[in-house]
């Protein structure tokens, strides 16, 4: 019979074949969900950091879209994932933050429970602009023309629940204007709509709007950003006008709750040192698109602060979603 020593010697020896090493990880490649399809701008997000980080670890990690339900599908298949590190997410603040509020206890999943913050990644700037029928050229003169017409004048939004729609309950109810909402399937009908002069105001991201406003179609009003954005200096921040106003899309990499500290922690490094890498700030800034690199205790903070802030924003507007 094994003595002490022995039976620890086996055990020790049967947890070194079960498990790998974290010296050892990864040693296959990593799935990396992203909840919405591809060519959109989670998606973009996420295969950037694939690829860098990719090159970083020295194993491959395959992007596998898992679009539906406002990003539900992909978020439920990552809680369902084995914790170990070669599950992630890229997932937005739609899916980690506004579906908590819009669908409450219908969402398969709980964000400050059910996954674990890696890595902050990018915020995607965003620009309130007008029809230039709309006698308006500052965010001042839209709020008052509100005032003077309220629920006259409709603004687009890329549907029920988008930052673009959310963006806009916030703008309102930090100024107190109503503005009449038309929810559209997406970002381009709803700029289109802009375009038609079907609606009198939209918020979307820079990269989709501004060729229209430099071409003279829209006229931008104010971007979403704490700080004026550097390639459009001229533009002021909503924020000039409303005190404490900021907004825009953002992503972030997330992994199934359990995933061992180490591993979060690895990749965090990794992801750290691609959004420093100045290869890839310059693709970022040609997209419009600004890095956001936070230390892991920021992230997990950011998130919950933010799922605060929206769950009052959303009950307030009484916005509701059913899955």
């Amino acid at each position: 019979m094994l003595g002490f020593f022995g039976k620890l010697t086996l055990a020790l020896l049967l947890a070194s074949f079960a498990t790998p090493t974290f010296a050892e990880y990864p040693d296959r490649p990593i799935k990396m969900i992203v909840p919405f399809p591809a060519g959109g701008g989670t998606d973009y997000s996420g295969r950037i950091m694939a690829k860098y980080m990719a090159e970083r670890l020295k194993q491959a990690i395959y992007v596998d879209n898992r679009a539906g339900a406002n990003g539900i599908v992909g978020l439920q298949a990552l809680k369902q994932a084995t914790a170990d590190g070669y599950t992630i997410a890229t997932a937005s603040d739609g899916p980690l933050i506004y579906n908590r509020g819009l669908y409450k206890d219908k969402l398969p999943y709980d964000t400050l429970k059910d996954f674990v913050p890696i890595a902050m990644v990018m915020k995607l700037p965003a620009v309130m602009v007008v029809h230039p029928s709309v006698p308006v050229k500052t965010i001042g003169e839209l709020i008052a023309l509100a005032k003077e017409k309220p629920g006259q004048l409709n603004y687009a939004s890329a549907g029920v629940g988008n930052f673009s729609h959310l963006g806009m309950e916030l703008f309102m109810q930090a100024t107190g204007i109503k503005l009449q909402h038309i929810p559209y399937t997406g970002t381009a009908p709803a700029n289109q709509a802009a375009l038609a002069g079907n609606v009198q105001v939209t918020f979307n991201n820079l990269e989709s709007l501004m060729p229209t406003v430099l071409s003279g179609q829209l006229r931008a009003l104010g971007v979403g950003e704490p700080r004026r954005v550097n390639a459009f200096p001229d533009i002021p921040t909503i924020g000039e006008t409303v005190p404490g106003f900021a907004m825009a899309a953002w992503t972030g990499l997330v992994a199934p709750a359990g995933t061992p500290k180490e591993i979060v922690a690895r990749l965090a490094k990794e992801a750290e040192a691609v959004l420093a890498d100045p290869e890839v700030l310059v693709v970022l800034e040609k997209q419009h698109v600004i890095a956001a690199p936070v230390t892991l205790d920021a992230f997990a903070a950011f998130i919950a602060a933010e799922n605060e802030k929206w769950g009052k924003v959303i009950d307030s507007a009484g916005i509701k979603l059913q899955q």
